[in-house]
């Protein structure tokens, strides 16, 4: 009876004053508080709810019903389409919604909507899905926040498609530990395209030497990834690389210049078609037909293969520090001199290409070096008024202080 009341007293009452009663009422359901022809009767007014004019009302029944599982399952999807706020409230808790409806709503919602599925505890591979493939940045950063979302690479991969060009989402990327290899190198890839735009419009460099400049210094992230990755991560990031037309000769090349041979030889496996060990044997025989068999079969330019073979025996003869490759000047300049025998019309391009690379090289070493000697004048400063401080701190009247 109590019900059939607050129905009638509702069409009247202030909307302040029927959202603080169907609160009550709703949280009474979901506490087991009412007898059964109660319930039905509170489900009825709980549903009738759904069509009140005020989104206070509405919103009321949202926030009481929106972690209970004991809800009526059509009253919360009542609410998962009604205005963003209130729709929101359900979307993020409600452990009654299951995936078809967390799609759907992520098809047909705003950015509040989305974000607020992707904010759930727990978020299915299927839910992440639809939001890589359709979310805006705001929903697909908390996705990516989100330690209980099950994320799938190929659902990272389209995000990185999609919004790659977003600083917040890209930011959000490089955080996941979880993040593969061949990812995470895709976003460098997203974020030298937008550097490259940048610049450009800025009227900085010209659209050629900016698209130089940032496809350098991305082949330079890519090497350094591959330098602390696993072999099958490595692997990997080498078809991705292949795929999507960035496996470069030049690419190839830095990586023999800067000592990363497991790349290249992950590298050589991936165009030759060979298997790893058997390519790594191959490139261990530089001066017999062993390597330029291998060479042929990858496709690479012919008149670039002396320089291959003089980088993979540079690079064989001066092994380098575990850890992030780089580009090492002894390998380069080796490189160089034996393309120096090169005809003009071959030799110009690989030579421009080779000093450049010696360029970035010297300027890494001459940053490095610098924080040495800058560290070691430091100490020597401070071994230098060592005695002065010493003698200060024993004075008797600091002594005495103490």
């Amino acid at each position: 009876m109590i019900i059939k009341r607050f129905l009638l007293w509702s069409r009247t009452a202030p909307p302040a004053q029927r959202a603080a009663a169907i609160g009550a009422l709703c949280r009474a359901y979901v506490d087991g508080e009412l007898e059964l022809n109660d319930r039905f009767e509170a489900e009825t007014a709980m549903t009738a709810m759904l069509d009140d004019a005020s989104p206070l009302v509405r919103r009321a029944v949202a926030e009481a019903l929106a972690d209970a599982a004991e809800a009526p399952r059509h009253v919360v999807l009542g609410l998962a389409s009604d205005q963003s706020d209130i729709a929101a409230t359900v979307l993020a808790r409600s452990p009654l919604l299951a995936d078809p409806d967390l799609v759907d709503c992520v098809a047909i919602g705003d950015d509040l909507v989305q974000t607020a599925v992707a904010r759930r505890r727990d978020v299915s591979a299927a839910v992440s899905g639809a939001l890589a493939e359709i979310g805006g940045a705001e929903a697909v950063t908390a996705l990516l926040d989100n330690r209980g979302a099950m994320i799938s690479d190929g659902s990272l991969s389209r995000i990185v498609d999609r919004l790659g060009s977003d600083a917040t989402v890209r930011e959000a990327l490089l955080a996941r530990d979880d993040l593969p290899l061949d990812i995470r190198q895709a976003v460098a890839h997203a974020l030298s395209r937008s550097l490259a735009a940048f610049v450009a419009e800025c009227g900085w460099l010209s659209p050629e030497r900016s698209e130089r400049a940032t496809r350098e210094a991305r082949e330079k992230t890519t090497v350094d990834l591959s330098g602390v990755a696993r072999a099958d991560d490595v692997r990997r990031l080498v078809t991705h690389l292949r795929t999507s037309a960035q496996l470069t000769p030049a690419l190839i090349l830095r990586a023999l210049l800067s000592r990363a041979l497991p790349f290249a030889e992950a590298a050589f496996a991936d165009l030759s078609g060979l298997p790893l060990k058997r390519v790594s044997r191959l490139m261990q025989d530089r001066h017999g037909s062993g390597f330029a068999a291998l060479y042929r079969r990858a496709g690479l330019p012919d008149r670039l293969r002396p320089a291959f073979e003089a980088a993979l025996g540079a690079t064989q003869r001066h092994v380098g520090q575990p850890g992030v490759p780089q580009l090492s000047r002894r390998v380069i300049a080796d490189t160089l001199m034996a393309c120096a025998t090169l005809p003009a019309r071959d030799g110009a391009a690989i030579t421009a290409l080779l000093r450049r690379y010696d360029v970035e090289a010297a300027r890494e070493e001459a940053r490095e070096l610098a924080g040495v000697l800058a560290d070691e004048a430091a100490l020597a400063s401070i071994l230098r008024h060592m005695p002065e401080l010493i003698e200060d701190e024993l004075r008797p009247e600091r002594l005495l202080a103490a």
